[in-house]
């Protein structure tokens, strides 16, 4: 149920050109993330109810996972922590492509990225550059406060543009897996009414999955509770207009001269 798909730092090693030596053994693809600030996750209720006691958990999950794919945006914010550290995240997406947020990954800094459906940037902050492009102060004086664009079209970037494309985030977010949800109780999260579905993988790790029981059943709540890699991540702001505005040019700089600055640094 917890994807281990969230976020690739493989996939940014070899954008970046950097190897193996850079990347070391950090791992940030089984880290999704959690507690959200902002809206509640559920739309407005209606005389809509998730009849849990008739449902089986296989059931419940369809309808959480049909929810999540019928939203016009949303908002996906949180953190896990792991024996490399914590990677963050808050992001909000459309079905347009659009999106905009934060990513931090342990060890290796945080970066920006905005898509306004055909064009994608991401801004590093000061630690990602050093991590990625040495510490030559000439190169680092050329990359900060920079957007990097164009890179779209690198298959070795697609976790990366795949996260801002609604449907893709939400497949990876709650992929099928191998493993049977159970039934879990009801509660409330972010003021929403909720019934919680849990979930076992193959090496007995629990993830647990909280959804709303009125109005549309959308996941409020993702988290995984036992296990090496532990934190949650939330659901927020359904529905609601996302405005992206591309950087100025002035601020941009194009993949391929970045990968040429950094291996001639």
């Amino acid at each position: 149920m917890l994807s281990k798909r969230l976020a690739s730092t493989a996939a940014i090693c070899l954008l970046l050109g950097a190897g193996t030596a850079a990347c070391g053994d950090n791992k940030a693809s089984d880290k999704a993330a959690a507690p959200a600030t902002g809206a509640a996750a559920a739309a407005t209720p209606t005389a809509t109810q998730l009849d849990t006691d008739k449902l089986s958990a296989q059931e419940i999950e369809k309808k959480a996972k049909d929810a999540l794919a019928s939203a016009t945006s949303l908002r996906i914010s949180g953190k896990m922590t792991s024996d490399d550290g914590v990677m963050t995240i808050d992001m909000v997406m459309d079905s347009k492509g659009q999106c905009r947020g934060t990513m931090a990954l342990p060890g290796m800094g945080s970066f920006e990225m905005i898509s306004d459906g055909t064009a994608y940037f991401m801004k590093p902050d000061a630690q990602f550059w050093k991590t990625f492009g040495g510490s030559n102060p000439a190169v680092l004086a050329k990359l900060e406060n920079r957007y990097l664009t164009g890179f779209q079209n690198d298959p070795k970037m697609k976790d990366m543009t795949d996260f801002c494309k609604l449907a893709d985030a939400s497949n990876q977010m709650l992929d099928d897996g191998s493993s049977t949800p159970s039934k879990g109780s009801a509660g409330t999260v972010n003021g929403v009414k909720t019934f919680s579905l849990k979930e076992k993988d193959d090496q007995g790790e629990e993830s647990t999955l909280h959804i709303a029981t009125e109005g549309k059943f959308y996941p409020v709540r993702l988290e995984k509770t036992t296990g090496k890699d532990q934190g949650q991540i939330d659901f927020t702001d359904f529905d609601k207009p996302v405005t992206v505005q591309a950087p100025p040019a002035s601020s941009v700089i194009d993949y391929t001269k970045f990968q040429d600055t950094v291996k001639s640094a």
